[in-house]
Order: structure tokens, then sequence, then C-alpha cells
């Protein structure tokens, strides 16, 4: 409790938290301003209330802090600002021009991020434009046919799409307000935020149907469709091991030994040291989940639209296999995340530079060279580690499938309790707590972790 105390002792941290807290409140408030032209009465019954298109913008909007199922202000969330970041990324990677600015250090990175912004507008007219013109199309054609009545016009259309544009870019702004001025990752709180406000009702879904409280989940046994108390023990025995798997992954270490030179001066050694060089197992983190999710949204959208439109038989197939998200969809997720595992590790960790940086202070890895010896063996470990960080992923990102398929339970209250949604909670749960503690330790306060 003292250690809580501490915290809000810190003036300038409790001005970070306080400010970081404003702005999600702001940013929950916009979540729940309906769009106006929109049937909400209707909207629920097609997509908020079930169903297949429901299902899958309910699992897009866990991952972009957005709305789709209800169609509010802030319904994209904050998914195109993060698929331009990827745009960006992987251009980094082949385009010379942008590679240069990337090097150029906090210059460079402003510009490039003045270029996601941009490129993240684009994105967001696009997505804007293909979700309302299925929902404000007319049923039986081209739509959902969920307008109001004498508000489906020509002014309609591009009202939405720009407001829908704004929301987004909006919250690209409160995510970086609070990166500069706040606490923590701002793009991830809001992810975070708006998956802990889902979890409630998730939980009030096992337990209560048609607003009444089912007796069945206090009893054992019952049909393969029924929740009963087996099953809910189930879950909260996952919960509590895939909490435990997420922590010790994400705070995972392999400590490679290292060692300091030994300087004589006069008659005294300095150096001759042994220490460690931690190497993170989940070195990516929660991004390669969040750049699957993010790509696998636009196949599903675009191809139904396909399908929508000209009736191709090869479109409904592949429209189909993003609904369902059976195998097929699983087999890409996993995939996907692989490929983003090692491509964001890449990025974010250079073995040529940590081995220069290990030559300079003096250190060695014992048995290795100084220079190159040392880079070859830092990128070998850290491609070993970071295909089982991969794989650790990969099977927490398919649990709400199997716990779906297994025990007949809602694929959204599965992934809640047992899969992506936890991972992300817990893995930006546990940055934030880190900054916390260096704010608390730079001014001689202990910090929360420690015993």
């Amino acid at each position: 409790m003292g250690r809580l105390k501490a915290i809000f002792a810190i003036p300038e941290l409790r001005q970070k938290i306080f400010f970081t807290l404003l702005l999600l409140a702001i940013y929950r408030i916009g979540y729940s301003i309906p769009m106006p032209f929109v049937d909400q009465r209707q909207l629920y019954k097609g997509v908020g209330g079930g169903g297949p298109l429901g299902n899958v913008l309910d699992f897009v909007s866990m991952f972009s802090g957005g709305n789709l199922s209800q169609t509010t202000v802030f319904g994209l969330g904050i998914m195109p600002y993060i698929s331009a970041s990827i745009i960006f990324q992987l251009l980094g990677a082949v385009y010379p021009p942008l590679e240069k600015l990337q090097k150029e250090g906090e210059s460079g990175q402003k510009k490039i991020n003045e270029y996601t912004r941009y490129v993240t507008v684009l994105i967001c007219f696009f997505q804007a434009f293909m979700y309302i013109q299925y929902i404000m199309g007319t049923s039986g054609g081209s739509g959902a046919g969920m307008a109001l009545p004498g508000y489906n016009t020509w002014l309609t259309f591009p009202t939405m799409v720009i407001t829908m544009t704004t929301g987004t870019i909006f919250l690209m702004w409160i995510g970086e307000q609070i990166d500069a001025y706040g606490i923590g990752n701002g793009i991830s709180l809001i992810i975070m935020c708006g998956i802990i406000a889902r979890m409630p009702s998730a939980t009030a879904s096992l337990f209560f149907e048609a607003g009444k409280f089912n007796w069945q989940t206090l009893t054992l046994g019952g049909t393969s469709g029924e929740i009963s108390f087996e099953k809910i023990l189930t879950l909260v025995v996952l919960f509590i091991a895939v909490v435990l798997a997420i922590v010790a992954i994400t705070k995972g270490q392999r400590r490679i030994p290292t060692q300091s030179a030994k300087h004589v001066r006069g008659r005294r050694v300095f150096g001759g040291t042994r220490q460690f060089l931690p190497l993170k197992v989940n070195q990516a983190g929660v991004m390669p989940i969040i750049f699957a999710s993010s790509l696998l949204v636009l196949p599903f959208f675009v191809f139904g639209a396909i399908a929508t439109n000209f009736r191709w038989g090869w479109a409904i197939f592949i429209q189909e296999i993003f609904t369902r998200q059976g195998w097929w969809y699983t087999l890409l997720f996993i995939i996907l995340i692989y490929v983003f595992c090692y491509f964001w590790t890449a990025i974010i960790f250079n073995p040529k530079d940590m081995a220069n940086n290990l030559k300079d202070y003096g250190s060695f890895i014992p048995g290795y060279r100084p220079g190159k010896r040392t880079s070859e063996y830092l990128e070998r470990v850290m491609m070993r580690i970071t295909y089982v960080g991969a794989a650790f992923l990969a099977a927490v990102a398919v649990i709400p499938t199997i716990i779906t398929g297994t025990l007949n339970i809602n694929y959204m209250v599965a992934s809640f309790y047992g899969g992506t949604g936890l991972l992300i909670v817990i893995s930006v749960a546990l940055d934030l707590v880190q900054k916390i503690n260096s704010h608390l330790v730079m001014r001689n306060y202990p910090g929360l972790t420690e015993d």
C-alpha cells in the first residue's frame, strides 16, 4: 500500500497518470457515441446480436480499440494507424531512402511519423468507405440496408466517411499525446482499454441468458451446448494457467555470459568481471499478433465486397474462410505470427551494433572473437529463441479456437479468457508497471515489483 502511495507522492508521475486516465476516458466516451443516419436497433439485430459478421467485427474491434458492431465515431479504432506503421516498417527494409531516414535518428523518425499519418488518412477513407457502403446499402442489393428512413441521401455517405476517419485520426492523436505527456505506450493502452471494457459483458454472457441468470452454470453435467459448472471451472483454471505462462514467457530471458577485459594500472588490476547479456525470449512482444490481425481484416471486407457485387464463387469461398475463422484462417494466422515475429525482431534487435557496443566497452563473450564472430553468434541465438517465442504466441492465438471447438463456448468469450486478448492486456500491463518502476527507482523509491 505504501508503494502505491509513493506513486502519487511524485508530482510528475501523478500528473502523467491522471493525464493518461483522462485521455483514456475521452476515448471511452467517443467509443459509445453512435454514428448518425444509422438505425442502431436494426444494426444490433443484424450485426451486434451475433452471427458470422458480428463475430468477425467483434474480433476486429478487440484488436483495434474500435466498435464496428455498433457503428460509433471511433468505429475503426486505431487499426488504420497500425496498418500504416506496418507498411512503413516493411518499406524500411526494402526501400533505401526510407531506410536512410530510419538511420537519421529522431529527425528521420519524425519524418516517417508524418508520412505514416498521411497513409493512415488514406487507409481510413478506404476502410470507412467499404464499411459504410455495406451498412448503408440497400438490403438485397450490395448492403445491409441499415440506414434510417429518409437519411440515405448523397450527402449522408461522405459525411459518415469523414466522421469515421476523423475519429481514427483523433484516436491517433490521443495515443501520441499519451506517449509524449502520459505514461506507457498510447496505442497499446487504447487497445488494452478496449479489451478490458469488453470483459465484463463477456463474463456476464456465461452466467446470464436473455437477461436471466442461467442456473445451469451452478450444476454439473449438461448437454454440449450448455454452459455447466465444469466448463466454468475449466475456463478459470485455463485463465490462471495462461496468465502464468504469459508472464513467464514475457519475462523470460536467455542470458549470455560476458566478461570484461582486464586492465592493469600500476599494481592494480581493473575489469575481468563476469556479467550477463539478457536476450528476451519474446523479443517482439505482442506486436506480431496485432500486425497479423490487422492484415487479416482486409481480405474479409475486400472479398466480401467482391462477392456481394459480382457473386463470384471464388470470392464467396474466400470470404467464408475469413468469416468462419476455421483451420485455413488459423493456419494463415500462425504463419503471419511467425513472419512478423522474425521481422519485428530483426528491426529492433541489431546483433552487429550490439557486438560493436560490447567491443567498445571492452567486453566479450567467452569463446567468440569480438566483432563479426560475436555478431554471428548473437544472431544465431536470437533466431533460436525467436522461434520459441513465435511458437508461444501462435499457441496463445489458437487457444480460443480450441476452447470454442471443445467446450462449445462463444469465440469472443474464449478469446478474453485464454487467448490473444489476455496476452495483450498482460503484456501492456507489464510494460506499464516497468515504466512506473523506472520513475520510482529514479527518485529512490522502492519499485512495485521489488521484494
